[in-house]
């Protein structure tokens, strides 16, 4: 029997619904035994929790964490306690974001600007901060293993920008952020024995975008969706999967990285 690809544990923000949740799914698949859910939405996180632990009996432990990643003490706490209960953390994803309205920026409030930054960027740096910090006061395992791997989850508009009439502002700031953040901290950190690296998705196959799709199948996003070159939007799952790979000793040797999984959007 082939061993697993991963091994230990994890902490996902996010991880009610979505891509979260799907990443979840795919670490209790691939071997992580104890898993810490955090979400702003306790209701939704206890029905997925649940429905993880009934697909993956082996899963040793499932940690629900009602976790708002705009506030530091939350983060840290959250953080903190998960570090404390499995006795380490070995991966974290860094994966809980908003839109946005999607208005032109002279036309969007500042108070949407801020909100959007808050949770997609500055929350992103809230969650890497207490992660490093724990991190850094764990053993070395090694070759491929280190200190521990953070995965944060950006966008491949977070490489381009959306184009017109899809005006994404504040969401395309936001997650160039975040690739910058992963870039310089993967310089700052991998001496240390700590992975950072961001996957960047296309246009995945959320609720919110089939039913933006069913809506108006001649919309801006479903003439995207015709011209990516594989033809369709990814399955949650097949993010999920890119993420456990991400964070598996198959990609030891990759750090600072901004992983593009558009289907080739943004080869155009």
């Amino acid at each position: 029997m082939a061993a697993a690809l991963l091994k230990g544990t994890a902490f996902i923000t996010g991880a009610a619904s979505g891509i979260g949740q799907h990443t979840a799914a795919s670490f209790a698949k691939h071997g992580i035994q104890r898993l810490a859910l955090a979400d702003i939405n306790t209701s939704l996180l206890a029905t997925s929790a649940a429905a993880l632990r009934k697909q993956y009996p082996s899963l040793e432990e499932v940690l629900e964490l009602n976790l708002d990643v705009r506030s530091e003490s939350q983060v840290r706490e959250g953080i903190t306690h998960t570090a404390q209960k499995f006795g380490r953390l070995d991966v974290a994803v860094n994966n809980a974001g908003i839109g946005g309205t999607g208005k032109q920026t002279h036309l969007t409030d500042q108070e949407e600007w801020l909100r959007v930054l808050d949770v997609n960027l500055n929350g992103v740096w809230r969650c890497q901060k207490a992660e490093l910090g724990v991190m850094m006061g764990q053993e070395d395992l090694g070759l491929r293993l280190g200190r521990g791997k953070i995965i944060n989850i950006a966008s491949m508009y977070g490489l381009v920008a959306p184009g017109a009439p899809m005006y994404h502002a504040a969401y395309a700031a936001s997650k160039h952020g975040v690739v910058g953040l992963t870039k310089a901290d993967g310089n700052a950190y991998g001496p240390e024995g700590i992975r950072i690296n961001a996957i960047c998705p296309g246009y995945v196959k959320t609720p919110l975008l089939l039913s933006a799709m069913d809506q108006d199948s001649d919309s801006p996003l479903a003439r995207d969706i015709r011209n990516t070159p594989l033809k369709r939007m990814a399955d949650m799952e097949e993010i999920g999967d890119a993420v456990a790979l991400m964070a598996s000793p198959l990609a030891g040797f990759m750090q600072g990285a901004a992983v593009v999984f558009d289907g080739g959007f943004t080869t155009q």
